[in-house]
């Protein structure tokens, strides 16, 4: 019993070479370049989500820390902590408008 498995075993073994080499690796046995399609497609589609992800994550961010400044400064403007020119001064300089 245990001979005949060994058998077995070692004429498939052998097998296997023999059809690579009449063969080659893309041809028969199921194995073909396409295969590799389908782990690509996942990366691609993977990789694009978190890209825009990101992108809108730090727009957000952005926009969210320069109106932050703004929203501070005109709380301090109507509590009469800064007159108008200051207020007027510190906005340009938050929104970028500096000459």
């Amino acid at each position: 019993m245990l001979t005949d498995l060994a058998t077995t075993v070692t004429a498939a073994a052998s097998q296997v070479p023999a059809d690579l080499a009449a063969h080659g690796p893309w041809d028969g046995g199921g194995f073909s370049p396409w295969f590799l399609l389908f782990p690509l497609f996942w990366i691609l589609v993977i990789g694009l989500f978190i890209f825009v992800a990101r992108r809108t994550w730090r727009r957000n961010h952005e926009w969210a820390t320069t109106r932050g400044g703004e929203s501070v400064l005109r709380e301090r403007y109507a509590r009469g902590e800064i007159n108008e020119s200051e207020y007027r001064e510190r906005l340009k300089v938050l929104r970028g408008d500096q000459k």
